[in-house]
């Protein structure tokens, strides 16, 4: 996949707005859905971590006891989720990478002061290893135990972490805009994050089997093209007058518009291992989506079974895999289509002022990704103690 060079100027604001909380799909006077525009490229993360026994390394539910303790800073940055055995960690609204970088090391620091006080600590990887997804104690929250009631064992099953990113965008078509044509890139990102081969200690033969726990969900996956806001906004419509969806929210795609964020949210990234690699997919992310708002990287306008077979063979392989190019239809190494990808976003990087996160994207190629560090591990000390041991060692590098 080759990416033309890229000669536009480019449009940036970066003036950071006050952090929104979640509400339900919001409507204007002909019952429309609306997107509360933001400035554009300012960045939010979100990351999912796993709760282990210090002495195990099993997952052990102590969210509650870490949220009673969290809930003193009254600033909702570290947030429930689905089971107890794994936290949420938010930025705020961060006008460039930066800010995000201080302020999720902030955060997550905070967490681990907590996490060591309710006798466990944080392990980044998108499955445990070898915890049995039925042993998990579902979370309080009467929610959540609504979607179990619908998911059944596919719910039960789902005990992932992710990384979502979301990036700033001033209105409802330029959200389709970038929605439409990032999802050709979307299996470049679960290459580069990969961090899911074992599930309940067997080596499933993938590198992100997270990715395919996420596809067997409703309302999940890669989602096909928008066009038009406008058509978004009648599904969404659609959606909710059929009862199934309460809000935008319930819709789980890879990659989604976020209308009371003003953001589109990038989705299908497993939990990079080390810190410096999750800054760096947020900095190509968001110079990506800069990129196509400005017209600097091709239009394409492929079937949507082509970018299915590419995220298959990055689920499957990882930064090995081979994927067809989406005009050319030849295949080529997922490597060298990152490697084109971050030159063709170097004006965009600097001008965002995240050149040099971006960089560490080649430092995580040359590593391998955490799946392979995983596998590695396990070959070399032949237990899965010392694989979530030696990617804890290695986080904060």
């Amino acid at each position: 996949m080759v990416f033309s060079r890229i000669s536009r100027s480019l449009p940036i604001q970066t003036m950071p707005r006050p952090l929104e909380r979640p509400v339900p799909i919001a409507r204007d006077d002909d019952r429309s859905l609306v997107f509360r525009g933001s400035r554009p490229f300012t960045l939010g993360v979100e990351l999912e971590f796993q709760l282990i026994d210090p002495f195990s390394l099993d997952l052990v539910p102590r969210a509650t006891r870490i949220l009673e303790r969290a809930s003193a800073q009254s600033d909702g940055r570290i947030k429930q989720e689905f089971i107890e055995s794994m936290v949420e960690v938010t930025t705020g609204i961060c006008q460039d990478m930066e800010e995000v970088e201080a302020d999720l090391r902030s955060v997550i620091e905070r967490l681990q002061r907590y996490a060591l006080a309710c006798d466990c600590h944080l392990y980044a990887s998108s499955l445990h290893p070898f915890a049995r997804a039925f042993d998990q104690r579902l979370s309080t929250n009467e929610r959540y135990h609504e979607i179990m009631e619908e998911l059944q064992i596919v719910g039960r099953r789902m005990i992932t972490q992710g990384l979502h990113v979301h990036v700033g965008l001033p209105d409802g078509d330029s959200a389709i805009k970038v929605f439409d044509q990032i999802r050709f890139y979307l299996p470049l990102l679960l290459a580069l994050t990969a961090s899911s081969p074992y599930f309940e200690g067997q080596d499933t033969g993938l590198c992100s089997y997270r990715s395919k726990l996420f596809d067997a969900l409703p309302r999940a996956g890669l989602p096909g093209a928008m066009g038009t806001w406008k058509e978004y906004q009648g599904l969404a419509a659609l959606l909710e007058r059929a009862g199934i969806i309460e809000t935008v929210r319930d819709i789980w795609w890879d990659v989604r518009p976020h209308p009371c964020l003003g953001t589109i949210e990038v989705r299908i990234c497993d939990v990079p291992g080390r810190f410096s690699e999750v800054l760096g997919i947020a900095a190509l992310i968001q110079s990506l989506v800069a990129a196509i708002l400005d017209d600097g990287l091709p239009i394409y306008d492929a079937r949507r079974a082509i970018i299915l077979n590419n995220k298959w063979q990055a689920a499957r392989f990882g930064l090995e895999a081979y994927i067809v190019d989406p005009v050319s239809l030849e295949r080529v190494s997922i490597r060298d289509a990152i490697s084109h990808l971050v030159g063709d976003l170097e004006m965009y990087s600097h001008g965002l002022g995240c050149r040099g996160y971006i960089q560490e994207i080649h430092g995580l190629m040359d590593r391998g990704g955490s799946y392979n560090r995983q596998r590695r591990l396990y070959r070399e000390r032949q237990g899965f103690q010392s694989v979530i041991q030696g990617l804890r060692s290695e986080f904060w590098r």
